[in-house]
């Protein structure tokens, strides 16, 4: 079985998506910069993700919208839980034990280039709706697409839709969450990237959990599915306007992980009373 999970706000959760005090009991720091603690897991949760990958009972695998560079700065999944597959840059890159996949960012680039407008004409277009006031900080990450640090209670709501309108027709996707703003090429999608994946290592089925509607292909891609009860996808159930197929945590913030990997091990048990897992 694989387990492909969102990392921010679904497995982590920085010191503003906790949801409870930094010295609440129950939290292991997840990443450390400088000797400051700037993202935590749930003991709990990293309890049970560790029984399931020291067993090798699963393969999981870390799909995540974050550069290379601010995936390898994460201290759990360098020191302590450390995964064989790790997909990065939101689908733009695929790291094998570490290393990146040449070939994958090759044909990634090629989808981009043929599908997708060209990133300085998106970003004249993003700058000529979002104004300088609104941004704290731009980057073009891991030349493949824009993060945009803003002032989230400074951005018109409904100009920032008719921006995503727009983008859409260019080949772009843009998701809000919380203070960043992601402008990104279709070609470059976390559902894609899991699929080359789970063809590479011929396992099933697949178990995801992501918060944003940059997950929502990983969710929709995989055989079972979770998401917390915050963030864009359960904003968007809650709205009405959609409904999801998959299961929803009951509880908000960093321990909403400890329902995730309840349902993860309760997937994984199920199926291996049917026969289903590893020989």
């Amino acid at each position: 079985m694989i387990y492909a999970s969102d990392l921010d706000r679904t497995l982590i959760y920085s010191l503003g998506a906790l949801g409870v005090s930094e010295d609440s009991p129950g939290l292991i720091p997840a990443e450390v910069i400088d000797g400051r603690t700037v993202s935590y897991i749930s003991e709990q949760a990293l309890s049970m993700l560790k029984s399931l990958t020291a067993s090798n009972s699963i393969i999981f695998m870390p799909v995540t919208t974050r550069t290379i560079q601010q995936y390898q700065r994460i201290n759990l999944f360098q020191e302590t839980v450390i995964p064989d597959y790790a997909i990065t840059s939101n689908g733009g890159n695929i790291l094998v034990n570490g290393v990146v996949d040449t070939s994958w960012r090759a044909a990634v680039g090629k989808l981009v280039e043929s599908g997708s407008a060209a990133a300085e004409e998106v970003r004249v277009r993003v700058r000529s709706v979002v104004q300088e006031e609104w941004i704290i900080s731009e980057r073009y990450c891991d030349e493949l697409f824009y993060t945009y640090v803003v002032h989230r209670d400074l951005l018109p709501l409904d100009e920032i839709n008719q921006l995503a309108e727009r983008l859409d027709s260019m080949g772009w996707k843009v998701s809000l969450q919380g203070r960043k703003l992601y402008v990104v090429p279709a070609a470059v999608n976390k559902s894609d990237a899991i699929i080359h994946v789970r063809r590479t290592v011929q396992s099933e089925p697949l178990v995801a959990s992501g918060d944003s509607l940059l997950d929502k292909s990983l969710l929709e891609s995989a055989d079972y599915a979770i998401s917390p009860c915050h963030g864009e996808i359960f904003a968007e159930q809650q709205s009405g306007l959609v409904q999801l197929k998959y299961p929803f945590t009951t509880q908000a913030g960093v321990f909403a992980a400890d329902e995730i990997m309840q349902y993860v091990h309760m997937t994984y048990n199920n199926l291996a009373l049917l026969g289903v897992g590893p020989e």
